[in-house]
């Protein structure tokens, strides 16, 4: 095991508003949370009651693109949003077919630092770490990211469920590019991200409940979400509704009421 235990400073939870990293742990059925991220969490509920359903369509992919990267030779992950410890988490999965394989956490609620022990069980042969910081701040994530793993050799880049709380406005696609450019020939981006184009007043309605609450979201079309793989190539299936992205790999996650309103892909970096 590697990384810092965290300090009371480096702690401060601010419990006034819900984060989505919370949120998803309430909706997996967890326990770090906080009244604010359950109060937002049954308001979404009541809008759609898949949400639980599609926060474990997404972990699923997660899986399922992990091993799949494992498999075809990745043995370094930089993962960007994290969230709460629910196992497996990605270096399980990671270090189960290749037990050398390096992962790097990062996500920028000082909740998930309380819990980055769990993160950072690594094999005697790999390594694990966890860094607090903002995808926003990829300059931050990339030169901390650079002590742990080794940039001349692929990494793959996971930013499962977060990219749909970054807008336009903050650049969304220029910081992929910035993380993407720092990563050599070889490299993976793997990417699920929520769309409104299956309901758009309920993707209306949802985008202004998280806007009331201090919250962006950024629902996208799935050329849209296409976009963030400009100059990459596209794994087969390519931009798929989340569960289709090579079901084979890992559990079903059986989900009523129509398709989770969501896209994941996978792409390599040429």
């Amino acid at each position: 095991m590697t990384g810092h235990e965290p300090t009371q400073d480096a702690i401060r939870i601010d419990t006034g508003k819900p984060h989505p990293a919370r949120m998803y742990d309430w909706f997996l059925g967890g326990k770090d949370n906080y009244p604010v991220d359950e109060e937002m969490g049954r308001r979404l509920l009541a809008l759609d009651r898949r949400v639980p359903a599609m926060a474990r369509t997404n972990r699923a992919f997660m899986h399922r693109a992990t091993r799949w990267l494992a498999a075809n030779g990745m043995r370094q992950f930089l993962d960007i949003g994290t969230g709460i410890p629910t196992e497996p988490n990605l270096h399980q999965i990671a270090q189960q077919a290749a037990p050398d394989s390096r992962v790097v956490y990062c996500d920028n609620d000082p909740i998930v630092l309380a819990h980055a022990a769990a993160l950072l069980r690594s094999t005697p042969e790999g390594r694990t770490e966890y860094l607090q910081a903002d995808v926003r701040d990829p300059e931050a994530i990339l030169g901390q990211a650079r002590e742990i793993l080794d940039f001349d050799r692929p990494v793959g880049l996971s930013l499962i469920a977060l990219l749909h709380f970054v807008p336009d406005e903050d650049g969304a696609y220029e910081l992929v590019d910035r993380f993407l450019a720092a990563l050599p020939s070889g490299s993976y981006l793997v990417v699920s991200h929520a769309s409104g184009e299956f309901d758009e007043e309920k993707a209306s309605a949802a985008t202004e409940m998280y806007r009331r609450s201090g919250l962006t979201m950024a629902l996208r079309t799935r050329d849209e979400v296409a976009r963030f793989f400009d100059g990459l190539e596209l794994v087969d299936p390519g931009v798929v509704l989340v569960p289709d992205w090579h079901p084979g790999l890992g559990e079903v996650i059986e989900v009523e009421g129509g398709p989770v309103p969501g896209y994941a892909a996978v792409g390599r970096k040429p």
